[in-house]
């Protein structure tokens, strides 16, 4: 069976419709330079069950997170999902359309989006939470696309703490919408150096606390010299479990909170899909991107759902909307709330708590290594280590022996300078045997 449904005169009668020679003339503004020359680098066509054990090869090759000691984070940690999420995630009430375009139908969507919306304003400490965006990084994109709309000045301040991806993405909206980048150089403590870069053009300064280095900080201080200068604070999150036991954004002055909520009930899942957290205060609601969910009495006095603000609009409006995020991460949004809700608050503080032992744990076990300099002094439950070699080349070697050591920093910033940087993540996962296994490898790589 062919899956080109259409036969060569099919093609022939359709090009002829609109003037077209061949398929080769659709391709017309394509440079020269970008074009094929010949057939890509893929195997010949197979038959179902050749491509079934030719992807199964495929995927023997790939480790999982599971199977051995594991300490990457840098943005996504591995964390315990209870199968009971998985479970509720499939019951009837939730297996509704992708998209409520009628939306007071799917009450069971809109209800749990409430919840989660509720959920992300008590665990951000802002007053006013979307209905989730598509991640961590392209939440924090839309958040300085926002203060830019907000302050109408055309400056950000990108803090030498935040995850280089995330001020990657950033800068790509930001050049679109003519928005001043300035990115300061990384620093495993980076928070010191944002105040003196404020001036009267500056719409936002976005720092990230926990940083991609692990510090935590309490940004206080800048949210004030920030609105001093007529600027919003935006504070960017990656852990989410962080927020169960470190003070709120919203108690530290943010403005604006973009989190990756991936923590809490996703798991690693090669990279995705995530879900982005955003939240901010309830006089900037209209500048929101994305949806609100709200609650109502219906005619006979029931509690109802319904969707309260669609400020996307680029259904209408197109390039003049506000965002024109199309879609939100429903199904990991639905996740991290059963997760969240399963937890309660006391289950979270638990958890927050038991990450940072386990990653003071691994801090203590490291700092006995020789040659190993323990770079964060604040965290959470990730930290940064300084090697006395480059930090690719002990992964590839500690990989060889099963033992994933983490995440080199020059893996996301090339150019940064700081080839013999070491990012590594403890969570609840993590046990002491992984910790010791770990130290005892890098021992013997080191030697």
């Amino acid at each position: 069976m062919r899956y080109l449904p259409l036969t060569a005169e099919d093609r022939a009668r359709m090009l002829g419709v609109i003037g077209a020679p061949d398929i080769d003339a659709l391709f017309a503004d394509v440079p020269v330079s970008a074009q094929l020359s010949g057939p890509v680098d893929l195997p010949a066509h197979m038959g179902e069950l050749e491509v079934e054990r030719a992807l199964s090869a495929m995927a023997r090759r790939n480790r999982t997170a599971g199977e051995g000691p594991f300490f990457c984070g840098a943005g996504a940690y591995r964390h315990h999902v209870p199968a009971s999420v998985d479970h509720i995630i499939q019951r009837s009430e939730f297996l509704t359309s992708y998209t409520p375009y009628q939306p007071e139908i799917a009450q069971g969507t809109l209800q749990y989006l409430y919840e989660f919306q509720t959920q992300v304003a008590a665990l951000t400490g802002m007053e006013a939470a979307n209905a989730s965006m598509y991640d961590g990084s392209t939440a924090a994109a839309e958040a300085v696309m926002m203060a830019h709309r907000i302050t109408r000045r055309p400056r950000a301040i990108l803090s030498g703490g935040l995850h280089p991806h995330y001020a990657e993405t950033i800068a790509t909206l930001a050049h679109v919408a003519g928005v001043e980048i300035v990115r300061q150089a990384a620093a495993v403590d980076a928070e010191a150096d944002v105040v003196s870069a404020i001036d009267g053009e500056t719409a936002c300064v976005v720092v990230q606390t926990p940083n991609v280095f692990g510090t935590a900080s309490d940004v206080t201080a800048i949210a004030d010299a920030a609105h001093a200068a007529g600027a919003l604070l935006i504070v960017v999150t990656t852990e989410a479990v962080s927020l169960g036991l470190l003070k709120s954004p919203g108690e530290m002055g943010a403005d604006i909170v973009a989190a990756e909520g991936q923590s809490i009930g996703a798991g690693l899942n090669f990279g995705g899909p995530y879900v982005g957290l955003f939240a901010t205060r309830e006089k900037f609601v209209r500048q929101m991107p994305g949806r609100l969910t709200g609650e109502t009495v219906d005619a006979d006095g029931r509690r109802g759902f319904v969707l309260t603000l669609s400020t996307r609009e680029q259904h209408i409006r197109r390039e003049k909307a506000t965002s024109n995020i199309c879609t939100n991460s429903g199904l990991c949004a639905l996740a991290f709330t059963i997760h969240l809700s399963l937890l309660g608050e006391t289950g979270l503080r638990r958890l927050a708590a038991l990450n940072h032992a386990r990653a003071r744990r691994l801090a203590a076990s490291l700092g006995e290594v020789p040659a190993v300099s323990v770079l964060t002094r604040r965290f959470f439950n990730e930290i940064a280590v300084g090697l006395p070699a480059p930090a690719a080349e002990v992964v590839e070697t500690l990989a060889g022996q099963g033992v994933i050591a983490g995440v080199p920093f020059s893996r996301l910033a090339p150019d940064a300078g700081m080839d013999q940087v070491l990012l590594l993540a403890a969570t609840e996962t993590t046990t002491e045997g992984d910790i010791a296994v770990l130290t005892s490898a890098l021992k013997g790589a080191l030697a």
